[in-house]
């Protein structure tokens, strides 16, 4: 079994989340520049197994498209083209900033870290693929 690799796409950074082999555990990677994306991703393809590629699909919260919706259809596009061997997935992200940004709260992060978009960009990637594992029934549910 390969990893579940998230994607938490941006126009200037993007946030990378993957799963361990067994895709149980959803882990913040790191943060890319957009612009290096595709070469981040063939390098980390060639080096690890991964079998499924998932993008946060931003909405507003009447579930029409944001600014951002369309870039990441067309990322969709792109991935699915150059990764054909992959499964490409969305995942509705809507509040994923908010829970990243909470989440650096209760974890104690110091208010200067925080306002480190980049890290919550990774972390928002995380939630995004923490929901999509749940949604496949990969994750444990302690609730």
């Amino acid at each position: 079994m390969g990893k579940i690799i998230a994607l938490d796409y941006g126009k200037k950074r993007t946030g990378i989340a993957v799963t361990d082999e067994l895709q149980i555990i959803a882990s913040g990677l790191t943060t890319v520049d957009t612009k290096q994306l595709f070469p981040f991703l063939i390098k980390y393809f060639n080096e690890n197994k991964v079998d499924e590629i998932v993008i946060g699909l931003p909405k507003r919260l009447n579930n029409e498209a944001t600014h951002n919706t369309q870039p990441v259809l067309d990322l969709k596009k792109k991935l699915e083209k150059h990764f054909s061997n992959y499964k490409v997935f969305l995942v509705d992200e809507r509040f994923t900033s908010k829970m990243a940004f909470q989440t650096m709260v209760d974890s104690g992060i110091k208010k200067k870290q925080r306002q480190n978009k980049a890290l919550v960009d990774e972390i928002s990637a995380t939630i995004i693929l923490q929901s999509y594992m749940q949604s496949k029934g990969n994750a444990f549910n302690f609730s």
